[in-house]
């Protein structure tokens, strides 16, 4: 690891050819000495190659090749390994499809250690705190949002108000007290099962407002059938929190 660089920043990607180039010169405007690390997963657009090809005339910018479209959560563990392994202070994933503005990330890397203030293990983007919300949802969405992170919250014990979220930064020490071999979901469940995990784990968690904005360019990966499929893996998680397995 370049030791100018403490921060490892991970974005999961499919399809994102649009989106990705822009995204990166953002995140290296907002955040230019950390390290970005793209984890494609075979992506027939091309966004793998144009990662190959930023990184070879950019030693900030790394990518991480999958062999086929393996899920979110298990191309987040990928980078919160990477973090890990190159011993990076921090770990923090962002979306591919600007739903997750760049800007934020002074704010989301000063909240692991404020200048005053306890630091936090886990700094999360948040829609649902005051000064955060969200641009370009239907009613439907937010409402079906806030009863899903309302239904994370009560089963498994979170006291965060947005368990859902993506945008976050991990401290990789916490990271190691954490068998992440042991986390099961590979969807979108997976924001609200590794929150649970670090919970388990003593972690100390902030949250910081963001205006999270729906992507517009690109098409969206998820389906009723991995929604259903989240909230049956947290259904589950709750019966193992509530009888203390």
């Amino acid at each position: 690891m370049d030791s100018a660089a403490d921060t490892l920043i991970t974005v999961a990607t499919y399809n994102e050819i649009q989106n990705l180039p822009p995204l990166v010169d953002k995140i290296l405007e907002f955040a230019p000495d950390a390290h970005v690390l793209v984890i494609d997963d075979n992506s027939p657009d091309g966004t793998g190659r144009w990662c190959d090809q930023r990184a070879a005339g950019d030693p900030r910018v790394r990518c991480l090749h999958r062999t086929g479209k393996l899920g979110l959560g298990s191309a987040i563990i990928a980078g919160m390994k990477y973090g890990q392994e190159h011993g990076y202070r921090y770990v923090l994933n962002m979306d591919a499809d600007f739903s997750h503005d760049p800007r934020y990330l002074p704010a989301l890397r000063q909240a692991m250690d404020p200048p005053e203030g306890p630091a936090a293990d886990v700094s999360i983007g948040s829609r649902y705190v005051p000064g955060g919300g969200v641009r370009n949802w239907p009613w439907r969405r937010q409402m079906m949002s806030r009863m899903v992170n309302l239904y994370a919250r009560c089963l498994l014990g979170l006291r965060v108000r947005d368990c859902s979220g993506a945008y976050r930064c991990y401290r990789a020490e916490l990271l190691d007290r954490v068998d992440l071999t042991r986390v099961r979901s590979r969807g979108y469940s997976f924001q609200e099962e590794i929150l649970w995990h670090l919970k388990r784990a003593g972690a100390r968690f902030a949250e910081t407002p963001i205006i999270f904005a729906d992507r517009e360019l690109g098409q969206s990966k998820i389906n009723s059938r991995e929604a259903l499929a989240a909230l049956w893996i947290i259904f589950r998680l709750g019966v193992r929190n509530w009888l203390g397995l």
